[in-house]
């Protein structure tokens, strides 16, 4: 397990589900936690492939803090289907202040792990990540 400059360490599942949606695109999507208790980042749900968006969403607590990794699919303005894999930094405004302090500290960490992201947003509210805002940020 990688240590954090948090104290907050990654753990190996994360890493392993990460390359399988990369490589193989056995996911939709991952939403990572961060196990307080345990000082590491766990996952803790996975998407499957057949998973649009608005489950992906769904899939994020309004209160609590996430990472979340989402791949998402689009056709460019040339009719090519293309794919980018984006981490979102998922910190709502009602989640303690405790939590978004140890997500802050520890994102550009975990982050480093996941070897392959293409694209960063951070939210704090639905409309900050929405599908327009994917779209936007893909091209």
């Amino acid at each position: 397990m990688a240590n954090a400059a948090s104290g907050m360490a990654v753990n190996d599942e994360c890493k392993l589900k990460f390359l399988e949606l990369k490589a193989k695109r056995t996911y939709r999507y991952i939403i990572y936690k961060i196990e307080e208790k345990q000082k590491q980042v766990v996952v803790d749900k996975l998407g499957e492939p057949a998973n649009g968006y608005d489950d992906f969403a769904a899939n994020l607590p309004a209160d609590e803090c996430r990472y979340a990794v989402y791949d998402f699919d689009f056709v460019t303005e040339e009719n090519c289907q293309k794919s980018r894999i984006f981490f979102i930094a998922w910190c709502p405004d009602t989640s303690r202040v405790r939590s978004k302090m140890i997500y802050a500290s520890s994102k550009d960490r975990f982050k480093r792990e996941l070897d392959g992201i293409q694209i960063e947003l951070q939210a704090t509210d639905p409309t900050e990540m929405g599908l327009d805002v994917f779209r936007s940020r893909a091209n």
